[in-house]
Formats: C-alpha cells, sequence, structure tokens
C-alpha cells in the first residue's frame, strides 16, 4: 500500500511539470514544427523515473505529427529546463502522448443531440400519423 504523502507529492509534483512545460511549450521553444500545443495532464509513474506529458494540439493529424517531432525533439532541452527551474535531482524522463479526449468528448455530445432530434421527429411523425 502506497504512502498518502507520496502519492500527495507526485501529484504536485505532476501538476508543477505541467505548468512549467506548457510555459515552456507556449513561450521559450522556436522550432516551428510546434503548432498550438496546450498540455492537458501529466502523470507520474510510480517511482518518479518517468512521466507521460499529455498534449492537445489544434489542427488536423498532421500538423499533431509535426507537433510531437517537435516536442519530442526538444524532450532533453525540456528536461533540463525543469530540473533548474523546480529545482528537481533528477528530471523525469518525458514521453508525449496526443490527448484527443476533448473531441472524442465533444464527438460523443454531437451524436448524442443527432440521436435526440431523430427520436423526436419520429415521435412527432409518428403522431401525425395516428
Amino acid at each position: 500500500m502506497e504512502k498518502r504523502s507520496v502519492k500527495y507529492h507526485r501529484g504536485r509534483l505532476g501538476e508543477a511539470l505541467r505548468e512549467e512545460i506548457e510555459t515552456l511549450v507556449e513561450g521559450e521553444l522556436a522550432d516551428p514544427r510546434i503548432g498550438l500545443v496546450s498540455v492537458s495532464g501529466v502523470h507520474m509513474a510510480d517511482d518518479g523515473r518517468s512521466a507521460q506529458v499529455l498534449v492537445d494540439v489544434d489542427g488536423d493529424d498532421a500538423e499533431a505529427d509535426r507537433s510531437l517531432e517537435g516536442l519530442v525533439a526538444a524532450r532533453e532541452y525540456i528536461r533540463h529546463e525543469l530540473a533548474d527551474r523546480l529545482r528537481l535531482r533528477r528530471a523525469p524522463e518525458l514521453f508525449f502522448r496526443l490527448d484527443r479526449a476533448e473531441r472524442e468528448k465533444a464527438r460523443v455530445e454531437e451524436l448524442l443531440q443527432r440521436a435526440k432530434r431523430r427520436s423526436k421527429a419520429r415521435a412527432q411523425s409518428a403522431g401525425e400519423k395516428a
């Protein structure tokens, strides 16, 4: 069983990493491949040696792939800056993943609205026939 303090520390560190990575990506990385990227979350491994960085990219899949390439190329710079800014002895190894949760959520909501309209239209047409 994991101690509560360790879990709390890992959560705080993950949030601090998210904020600093977002600051770096928005203002300091000059790679032209990186488009409009926002960091939606950071999931720390249990041992704290690695972290998955979930990023959301505005644009199509090709632009998302280019942005991920740019982030992977800048991984070591980001790691070095995180160690300096957060005064970490060892910054975790970063793995960037595309986060499509918001788009999937919007798509599900759109499909639900469409299904509601269809059922409403069917009920009205059935009422007119009777």
